[in-house]
């Protein structure tokens, strides 16, 4: 007797990319990420430590750009973006230069950005794959990102990416900062390393 794999939902579910956004809308209570193949990726809400986590990271990013609006600017974990690739993601954080968010549409700003950020920055929850966490990043790169933090409090770690380098692990780190795409922004991590 042999058994079948059960098919994955977005084997199932072929979507347009209006179909993909209009499934997005309908269901805001989740977050809904789509795979370059298709597959489709559902993450439940968030935990009180990481939804803490989640806020400082935005907090101090958009603090930042907003005293460096000429520059770019800040987005949430909820907003959409469709790779280069084709995959629809959602990053924790992200940041965009002003320059290429003045090249899109006023009706492109309003759907999912077509177009890698700048900057990302994923934060690992307890039920997140480390593994997935760290192909999401490497997409990232591949697709434009300048600058990518896989931020794992678990561990107390930050896994730097940047386009033509090895992954660099910092451990415990007290700051990370922008580096060149960011000039002058310096992320503070006790407060996300820390438990409530």
């Amino acid at each position: 007797m042999t058994t079948a794999k059960p098919p994955n939902l977005g084997e199932i579910l072929q979507l347009t990319d209006e179909q993909f956004y209009e499934l997005c809308q309908n269901n805001r209570d989740l977050r809904i990420e789509r795979t370059a193949g298709g597959d489709l990726i559902v993450m439940a809400p968030t935990g009180g430590e990481t939804g803490h986590r989640n806020i400082d990271l935005a907090f101090q990013l958009q603090a930042w750009s907003r005293q460096n609006e000429d520059l770019g600017v800040a987005f949430d974990s909820s907003t959409g973006f469709k790779l280069p690739n084709g995959a629809d993601v959602s990053p924790d954080a992200s940041w965009v230069s002003r320059d290429r968010l003045s090249k899109l549409t006023a009706q492109q700003k309003q759907r999912f950005l077509p177009l890698c950020p700048d900057f990302v920055v994923e934060l690992r929850s307890p039920t997140d794959s480390l593994r997935r966490l760290q192909a999401k990043m490497a997409d990232y790169i591949e697709n434009g990102a300048r600058l990518g933090l896989l931020i794992n409090p678990q561990k107390k770690q930050v896994e730097i990416y940047r386009p033509g380098r090895d992954a660099e692990t910092l451990q415990n780190p007290a700051t990370v900062s922008g580096e060149n795409v960011m000039p002058g922004f310096v992320l503070e991590l006790g407060s996300i390393f820390r438990s409530l």
